[in-house]
């Protein structure tokens, strides 16, 4: 058997017949740039999320780079955040001159872990960004306790989360400000790059926006030094068809979690873990091996794809070193980055799919 680990085509042709109408209508208008999909996109999102504001951007990455923007982060500035997360989280904030200050992870879901925040807070301390990795939101009620204790903002690394939910609430409407990312493989993709931005905050809704077309106030009036940040129209059109079927495609990746961890429970791996809190969107169904190397091979012999989500913490990153956090200085992330592996996962893995990864692993 081959397994398709994320299943991109089978999507495709799902929706196909309204994806290409879709595409082509905006090909017919040729309103290639903050057509009227975009504006429909973000009102839909809005729905979807309970936020007050969804800005569509270029990507996950320059989501976090509008984010920053928008909250004035300066150079010598630091944000907290966590060394197990892809590299575009602590790049962002180095990009700006800003210093990323890591915190070790939470043994079980992978993120930020809330109780070691507090002794790294010093006085140029101005945010925390926490990552819902793998899908799942971080503890935000005890993130936002501690932030609003040291008057900090908070920005959530929501790239492999969109949908999740903490105690009700999508991580869209949670912080001052949330970010997504639709890179094909995440759980809502589009067919390129995009992303968005999220809030409650009408100023910082209204900055955002100017500064993702080149802090515009009006055409060629520039109040803030922007971007080119925009999110092209096919892509938003494409994303606005996928997003009918989301809640679908949610509880599909539920199903496919669920039945993973009844086949793998009582082996010797460690399974994902959700807190009772949290939903995860399940970007990823990553579990934890000792002999991760081999098996990857031997379950690779068997059409079986694997991935590592990641294999590198980001202190120990080359382009960090100037940080000075050498290996020992955050051991549960440097023990979990040596044992995590990701099984094939999408919403339509079958059972006899499931049956076959789970046997052969």
């Amino acid at each position: 058997m081959q397994i398709d680990f994320a299943k991109l085509q089978y999507q495709y042709q799902l929706y196909k017949t309204e994806i290409d109408e879709a595409i082509h209508a905006v090909l017919d208008k040729s309103n290639y740039i903050m057509g009227e999909e975009v504006t429909q996109l973000e009102q839909s999102l809005e729905t979807f999320t309970g936020s007050k504001h969804a800005i569509t951007c270029s990507s996950g990455t320059d989501a976090l780079l509008l984010a920053m923007m928008a909250l004035d982060i300066q150079p010598g500035d630091e944000i907290i955040t966590t060394p197990f997360t892809f590299i575009a989280t602590a790049e962002t904030i180095a990009f700006l001159g800003a210093v990323p200050v890591f915190v070790d992870i939470d043994e079980k879901t992978y993120n930020i872990d809330p109780s070691k925040i507090e002794e790294k807070i010093t006085a140029k301390t101005k945010a925390i960004m926490p990552v819902s990795l793998y899908g799942q939101p971080a503890d935000i009620y005890a993130i936002q306790k501690i932030a609003d204790k040291h008057q900090l903002k908070v920005i959530i690394d929501g790239a492999q989360s969109f949908g999740s939910t903490f105690s009700g609430r999508t991580d869209s409407n949670l912080g001052d400000i949330s970010t997504t990312s639709f890179f094909p493989a995440k759980p809502l993709g589009c067919f390129g790059d995009g992303g968005a931005v999220f809030t409650n905050d009408d100023a910082i809704a209204a900055k955002m926006k100017s500064l993702r077309v080149h802090g515009q106030s009006k055409r060629y009036h520039h109040k803030y030094i922007g971007m080119g940040g925009r999110m092209d129209t096919l892509q938003c059109a494409i994303v606005s068809v996928k997003l009918k079927y989301y809640a679908k495609d949610l509880a599909l990746r539920q199903e496919v979690a669920s039945k993973y961890t009844k086949a793998l429970k009582g082996k010797s791996i460690i399974l994902p873990f959700v807190d009772t809190n949290a939903t995860s969107a399940w970007a990823q169904y990553s579990i934890r091996v000792q002999n991760r190397d081999e098996l990857q091979v031997k379950l690779k012999e068997q059409g079986i794809p694997t991935a590592v989500h990641y294999p590198m913490p980001l202190h120990l990153q080359e382009c960090f070193a100037y940080l000075d956090k050498g290996k020992g200085n955050f051991p549960i992330c440097e023990q979990v980055s040596n044992e995590i592996m990701s099984l094939p996962m999408n919403p339509y893995l079958n059972d006899e799919e499931i049956a076959y990864i789970s046997n052969k692993l």
